[in-house]
């Protein structure tokens, strides 16, 4: 399939060209019918909803507030109710605004503080917060604002409020591009190579939320989703890019062909993608398992998204290299491969030195990192579930401010009321024992409808303490049964707490399924015990310090207003298990990457020192560049506006940080240092079971090893001579596998002969340099006979010598 993409460039790009903008132009005609489903069976809260929606049929359209407040008199005074009620009476006549509830009506004296200085009117806009046009909120807010004056202020609070204050859509997607953009060129030093895990990341997240759009129209997806699927979708798809581009310019700069190096960075770096992008949709399903239908779209938007970036790093992204060609190198890089020949695989620099300092101090290292992950994870112990609102919101916004005038004029149980719903009976005994319990602040019953009654009750207390819950929990263990009522507390609030109790009791179920899935691919993969033992407790690790960093940065308030994200309050409670999915699915992608390359270096040496320190070598420094893209991606959300959003970003960003800067290169290859040799051991009767999977092809030339320890070999010999015949003596000769592992190295004799040991037969890469001499490059096919190949070099034209 490479092959085909690579030959027929202009077709493939045709063709995801037109998905793109198919699927944009449909997605944009048909609009976006995102909802919100909270279904949680079985729940005290639940059950209320359900009496609700049989005596109150729910209304259409979202109601959002407007608030204002006095610094002098009441908000009764003439001049104020003469700028106020234009406004108001202004509003409800636009198109759209179903109706306006002031406080200047024989029924709104309860909408006025019990000071007289706060006051509150209620807009109920025709449709539901995302339907309603932006330009109208606009409206609606200019109008609200235009009565403003000097000691009157107006706040505006809602959802529909709510997304005109967010920033512009796609601004954390660009700021992502744009740092992701960086650290790719100077990972590859060529504008070329950058583009294209860009341009991969954008075909395959433009097509996933044109098609999340899409299905929105025909199953429940939440509004979370779209940000999400954008999130991880821009993260997996320049890594998986990086990682076969990174592959592929290897392979140029090791003498091979264009084509044939494309080909073969896409049979094995692409055959990890499929299986790192596997992981990721197997641990994204995990979620599946909760049971929580908010959920089930959150896995169709993000999963979808996911397939489509691996298809395009594994289809569009050939086609690219074919136009590139040998372009995908810097201009340096091109010089010195005409000028010096063909690279020798070789690990250097600080990942070759940080590898030899793991060897020498695996426990010291091993203990520092340990140290340091067990600092991050105590936060954790504090960890209180719950729902973010617009008290989170950044100080300086609209709904924020009106979210605190609310609390400061009605208290601050105000913004998240109670409602106790009783099913038939008289509710007059059960209002007088909810009034005299401990916590309530106000208490009002509505007319009975068909049977049923809701008491509203507004806590002392605001929606996101502890305080709350409890209140909750008393209602509906002590008050209610006390008074032989059958009622049920509801309301946002105690739906956001239910959503907490049932999602920290279904946790346990779900990480023991992504764990227990991740162990099983891990060992069918690498055929070892040890090694997904390692990879659970590592990602157990990693999960535990990260949501300490959470803990410490949403819900204790650390460092929230340097990075503008609002108030402290209990972390979501749908972030665990869509973090850990996503933590899952990350870590297993360099857990492949890295684990690979040491379990190739493992089957040709059975030497674990060797395996885990070239291993790492020569894979860390593409898993930081990945994890560093990654990060910079995950912390542009912070700008998405969405608190939901900035907290998933801050969190993923501080979990593949610490995955990859700490897990993957520290504490996991030490770990392996320590565990010697046992780290690839399988039982026998286990090893015969087990299916097998193999996560990148076999390469020619790599050994397959007998009984009685010895492997099928031949040898490819022959002289080094220049053009006019004379032997050339110390030559360096390389005999490299098709993917550009280094399988032999010899020095030619003074007489220009040499030999190499060929492991089996197939086509190998034969490279010969030498000082004063232009490189040499050919590929060679070796049977089961001996080969012979002499080598004629060729003095170096004086235009390249000074390179």
């Amino acid at each position: 399939m490479a092959r085909w993409c690579y030959r027929h460039r202009l077709v493939v790009l045709l063709l995801w060209v037109g998905a793109l903008f198919g699927l944009g132009f449909s997605a944009s005609t048909a609009g976006t019918d995102y909802a919100n489903v909270f279904s949680l069976p079985d729940t005290d809260s639940k059950k209320a909803y359900d009496l609700m929606e049989k005596a109150f049929p729910a209304r259409a359209g979202d109601t959002d507030t407007v608030v204002w407040k006095v610094d002098e008199g009441t908000v009764r005074d003439q001049d104020v109710r003469s700028r106020i009620q234009p406004a108001l009476d202004e509003m409800a006549r636009m198109k759209g605004v179903g109706g306006v509830t002031g406080p200047y009506s024989d029924q709104g004296a309860s909408q006025i503080s019990g000071d007289g200085k706060i006051a509150y009117a209620q807009i109920t806009f025709a449709d539901q917060a995302n339907a309603v046009p932006k330009e109208l909120v606009q409206d609606v807010v200019d109008t609200a604002r235009g009565a403003e004056r000097d000691g009157l202020e107006v706040e505006l609070g809602g959802q529909a409020i709510q997304r005109v204050q967010e920033p512009p859509t796609g601004l954390a997607e660009m700021v992502g591009l744009a740092a992701a953009a960086v650290v790719l060129f100077l990972a590859f030093g060529s504008l070329f190579a950058m583009l294209l895990p860009l341009a991969v990341a954008v075909f395959g997240v433009g097509t996933g939320l044109f098609s999340t759009q899409l299905l929105s129209h025909v199953t429940d997806i939440p509004d979370l989703a779209p940000l999400l699927s954008s999130l991880i979708g821009l993260g997996v798809g320049i890594d998986y890019a990086l990682f076969i581009v990174t592959r592929h310019r290897k392979g140029i700069l090791r003498g091979v062909a264009p084509e044939e190096s494309a080909v073969t960075a896409l049979n094995t770096s692409g055959r990890a993608v499929l299986f790192a992008g596997g992981t990721v949709c197997i641990a994204l399903a995990g979620m599946l398992v909760t049971n929580l239908r908010f959920l089930d779209g959150v896995v169709i938007g993000t999963s979808l998204t996911v397939v489509l970036s691996v298809l395009a790093a594994t289809t569009l992204l050939p086609a690219l290299l074919g136009f590139l060609g040998p372009r995908v190198l810097s201009r340096r890089q091109r010089r010195r491969l005409a000028a010096e020949g063909p690279e020798v695989e070789k690990a250097s620099g600080l990942a070759a030195r940080w590898s030899a300092s793991v060897q020498r101090r695996p426990r010291t290292i091993a203990a520092l990192a340990l140290v340091v992950m067990a600092v991050l994870a105590l936060p954790v112990l504090s960890l209180r579930l719950g729902a973010t609102d617009q008290g989170n919101d950044d100080a300086s916004t609209t709904t924020r401010k009106a979210y605190d005038l609310l609390a400061e004029g009605f208290g601050p149980g105000f913004n998240g009321p109670l409602q106790v719903v009783v099913d038939g009976g008289d509710a007059t005994a059960l209002v007088k024992d909810i009034e005299a319990t401990s916590g309530v602040a106000q208490v009002a019953a509505l007319p009975p409808a068909q049977g049923v009654t809701v008491i509203q009750v507004v806590p002392t207390t605001s929606p996101q303490s502890e305080e709350t819950d409890t209140l909750i929990d008393r209602l509906r263990d002590d008050v209610i049964p006390k008074a032989g009522a059958e009622a049920h507390v509801g309301g946002v609030t105690a739906v956001s707490k239910d959503f907490a109790t049932v999602t920290g009791d279904r946790l346990p179920l779900f990480i023991a399924t992504i764990i227990g899935l991740g162990f099983l691919l891990l060992l069918i993969a690498f055929r070892s015990l040890v090694v997904p033992l390692t990879a659970a407790v590592m990602n157990l690790v990693a999960a535990a310090a990260s949501f300490g960093v959470l803990v410490a940065v949403f819900q204790w308030g650390w460092g929230l207003d340097l990075l503008g994200l609002g108030k402290e309050g209990p972390i979501n409670a749908f972030l665990p298990v869509i973090m850990l999915s996503l933590l899952f699915g990350l870590s297993m992608d360099y857990q492949v990457f890295l684990v690979s390359r040491m379990h190739e270096e493992w089957v040709h040496t059975k030497d674990n020192a060797r395996a885990v320190r070239v291993g790492l070598a020569e894979t860390s420094r593409v898993i930081n560049s990945a994890a560093l893209i990654m990060v910079c991606v995950f912390l542009a959300f912070v700008l998405s506006g969405d608190s939901g959003g900035a907290m998933a970003g801050v969190g993923l960003a501080a979990a593949v940080a610490l995955d990859a800067f700490l897990l993957r290169t520290a504490l996991v290859p030490a770990a392996m240092h320590l565990l010697g040799a046992s780290n690839w051991w399988l039982p026998v009767w286990l090893e015969k079971r087990l299916p097998h999977l193999a996560v990148e092809p076999k390469e020619e030339g790599q050994e397959t090893v007998t009984a009685n320890g010895e492997g099928p070999s031949s040898v490819v010999h022959g002289f080094v001579r220049d053009v006019t015949g004379d032997p050339v003596e110390g030559a360096e000769v390389t005999l490299m596998s098709k993917g550009g592992r280094r399988l032999d190295h010899v020095t030619s004799l003074a007489d220009g002969s040499y030999i190499l040991t060929v492991p089996s037969p197939g086509t190998y890469l034969l490279a010969t340099t030498a000082p004063t001499y232009a490189s040499h490059a050919r590929q060679v096919t070796v049977a089961d006979e001996p080969l012979a190949h002499d080598v004629e070099l060729t003095d170096v034209p004086e235009s390249t010598e000074v390179n």
